[in-house]
């Protein structure tokens, strides 16, 4: 399993996101797009293809499947 996440500094839900993944053993690509302003266009143009407009972050995938937030990340690895 592969997860990508696109987060921003002093995000408090990215860092439990991260740390989740890590317990879990998931690798995980994080994208940074406060750093990286040509990502948030990625990050715009990936959601609107699934009819999403990301108000927050984290926003994750795994394994190319949208998951949502860190609140959804969670639920998603309880099942």
């Amino acid at each position: 399993m592969k997860a990508k996440l696109y987060t921003k500094n002093g995000c408090p839900f990215c860092v439990n996101a991260k740390t989740l993944l890590a317990i879990r053993g998931i690798q995980y690509e994080e994208i940074n797009i406060q750093t990286e302003e040509e990502k948030r266009e990625e990050l715009l143009e990936a959601c609107s293809k699934i009819n999403i407009i990301p108000k927050t972050v984290p926003q994750i995938w795994l394994n190319d499947e949208y998951i949502g937030g860190f609140d959804e990340l969670k639920k998603h690895l309880e099942k």
